[in-house]
């Protein structure tokens, strides 16, 4: 390695406000006799979010690049070790769990996965009084700062030490089996508070310099009803992190803790630059509003729960936008609301920002940019009063919470789309829980869930991808797996056809998956979109939604709530799951023949739908199937003829959204 990487920080003359790069303890800032509240109520007592270097320092180029690979080596290298350790087929299989590397002042320097925050075991355990080997544990959600979701997702945090005192945090959390509660896997879809969710932990110590506590272990795993995978799985999540925090000691023990503190700067201040420049000037300035919604809480009879955007680009402070949610629903009684209203909305601008990246130049230059806490300083976001979806009020119930911070990366979709002509990907699949429960060959208790994908939307140059999962780089559960484990054949895995928005690029298709059960077993499943559908944009469709059916063929066949704790299925009987398609972009009329063919050919689209959805007539065999040319431009002129008698709205939400919104067929914010 070149010398100079070594010495290459230079430092310049500190700026009004910048902050100090030395190692000052967390704690109430200088001169502020009572610490500051944030949006939820919970005293801010802890620095965070400043730079650690005076503005202005500078850092050899090529030691940033180092850095900011080391920096995605350790964090793969943290969930590698997860992954192969773990024992929960959610954690090893599923892969539901993330790694996240963050500086001392809490803004998170990685880009290639998502984490929670170590916000609140900073304002919990003083960093000055942390020790090495200390490992710290929380899943509260109203105690996390925002960043768990709901009970079953456990974090697990540990601070980096050089020389004596504390430079980084590695983090990971995931969603495990069971953490007690009134239903096997802890997401009772009509829990009514977060006492029916399982057992609730705030920041504790979890291991003391290297010494696990085995009183708090013995509590969480007694009150688990897979007490086995969940201390296995804990016990790999701390000594994975443990191994992480290890391996940034020696980079920091390589280079110096002022250089890699620099480094940290320059990788964030990059990220601002990148993002203003290439993605924020692509948005007009001006106000643009849309919303989307959840269609079930659990509890009350479906109807339309509002999430809504208020969206103003400005050119202000060099770019920036503002996100106000005002006009969100209130908090509903089942579990569908997330604590989103905590430290100015830090992990929802992490959580959102991804959706912003469509707007790189190209899709190779899109998969470049990562989402750290560069973005921060880039939104601005505005709550309304506590007591809605995104601001509710302990005890709330919070496990479905994906039903609301799924959606909102739509609602952010959908609003940019107006602003930029429709140029950006249609709504994607969300996601849902499904799984089985009951007893086993050898009858003991087992729970079997997964987490299927769908389809993501179309855009302006591309189809949509076919079953991808919107959590980066999870899947669903092998077969070979489940089959020699649970008490279960899967008859059937694939495509479901005709799941897509038609478009002219069309939505990505999703799952159709057939399970038939060898022994009495209950349903689960935590879903939504089975009434509202993916939507489309700028003349596209919306996708099919998700369904579920159980005794496919029989007797007592049924289509079941997406929302179901213990559906009973008989030995014998197939369940089938459809998952989501995505939402389709531009006039599927436009779509050329030879594509539909080919869709035709690929089993994607069926022949009925070919003619439905994108007036073409073909004959023939899937394998060989001929367009009838003359007489799919005469179906086409037809219905094109007929469609300029109705106006079309931007978005087509599909005919699921007229069942909850009195016969309306679109929103007012869906025109432009």
């Amino acid at each position: 390695m070149c010398l100079s990487c070594q010495t290459a920080v230079t430092k310049l003359a500190p700026q009004d406000g910048a902050a100090s790069s030395g190692s000052e303890p967390s704690g109430i800032r200088p001169g502020s006799a009572e610490p500051p509240a944030n949006p939820a109520g919970l005293p801010t007592a802890y620095e965070h979010g400043n730079r650690l270097t005076p503005e202005g320092t500078t850092v050899d180029p090529i030691l940033v690049e180092i850095v900011e690979g080391t920096l995605a080596s350790v964090e793969m290298e943290v969930e590698t070790a997860i992954s192969r350790t773990s024992r929960s087929p959610m954690i090893r299989d599923a892969h539901d769990f993330r790694a996240g590397i963050h500086d001392r002042q809490l803004r998170k320097l990685t880009g290639r996965s998502y984490s929670a925050l170590v916000h609140p075991i900073v304002r919990d355990f003083p960093v000055a009084e942390m020790n090495e080997g200390d490992v710290f544990f929380h899943n509260d959600v109203y105690e996390s700062e925002g960043g768990i979701g709901h009970l079953p997702d456990l974090c697990v945090t540990v601070p980096v030490f050089h020389l004596g005192e504390v430079v980084a945090f590695v983090q990971a959390f995931g969603h495990h089996d069971d953490i007690g509660g009134a239903v096997p896997g802890s997401m009772p879809s009509n829990a009514r508070s977060v006492f029916e969710e399982g057992l609730s932990v705030p920041p504790i110590k979890l291991w003391d310099s290297g010494v696990p506590n085995k009183s708090a272990l013995r509590i969480m795993t007694r009150n688990s009803r897979m007490p086995d995978s969940l201390a296995a799985d804990l016990d790999a999540e701390c000594s994975a992190c443990l191994m992480g925090a290890r391996r940034l000691a020696e980079l920091f023990e390589r280079y110096g803790r002022d250089t890699i503190e620099a480094a940290f700067d320059a990788i964030l201040d990059r990220t601002t630059e990148t993002y203003r420049r290439e993605i924020l000037s692509k948005i007009p300035d001006g106000t643009y509003v849309w919303e989307d919604y959840a269609e079930h809480d659990g509890v009350d009879q479906p109807r339309l729960h509002t999430q809504r955007i208020t969206l103003t680009k400005t050119s202000d402070d060099g770019g920036r936008i503002i996100i106000d949610f005002t006009g969100t629903s209130p908090q509903a009684k089942g579990p569908i609301n997330h604590c989103g209203d905590y430290v100015g909305g830090n992990f929802l601008k992490k959580w959102l920002a991804p959706i912003l990246r469509n707007l790189a130049d190209t899709p190779e230059r899109m998969a470049e940019l990562d989402v750290n806490e560069g973005i921060v300083p880039l939104i601005e976001m505005r709550f309304p009063p506590k007591g809605t979806l995104l601001t509710p009020i302990y005890p709330a119930p919070t496990n479905a919470r994906t039903f609301v911070i799924l959606r909102l990366l739509g609602v952010l979709a959908g609003v940019v789309a107006k602003a930029v002509d429709g140029k950006m990907p249609a709504d994607q699949e969300t996601i849902r829980y499904t799984g089985v429960y009951g007893k086993d060959r050898d009858g003991n208790d087992y729970l079997m869930r997964e987490v299927l994908g769908g389809g993501s939307g179309g855009r302006y140059y591309a189809d949509g991808e076919d079953t991808i999962h919107v959590v980066p780089d999870s899947r669903n559960l092998p077969t070979e797996f489940t089959e020699s484990r649970f008490p279960f054949i899967v008859e059937r895995l694939g495509l479901a056809v005709d799941s897509g928005g038609a478009g002219r690029h069309r939505g990505g298709l999703g799952y159709e998956k057939h399970i038939r059960m060898l022994r009495d077993a209950s349903f689960m499943s935590i879903a939504d979109r089975s009434i509202l559908s993916c939507w489309g944009v700028k003349g596209g469709k919306a996708g099919r939604p998700f369904e579920v059916t159980i005794d496919v063929g029989g007797p007592t066949e049924r289509v079941v709530d997406a929302l179901a704790n213990d559906e009973p299925v008989r030995a014998g009987q197939v369940i089938r799951i459809r998952t989501t398609g995505g939402g389709g972009w531009g006039d599927p009329l436009e779509r050329p023949y030879d594509e539909v063919e080919r869709d035709l050919r690929w089993g994607k689209v069926s022949f009925d739908g070919a003619r439905s959805d994108y007036g073409v007539v073909a004959a023939g065999t899937k394998d060989e199937p001929v367009v009838d040319v003359a007489a799919s431009d005469g179906l086409r002129a037809q219905l094109r003829a007929a469609r300029e008698m109705t106006p079309q709205p931007f978005f087509d939400r599909g005919p699921g959204y007229a069942r909850l919104a009195s016969g309306a067929t679109a929103a007012e914010v869906d025109w432009v």
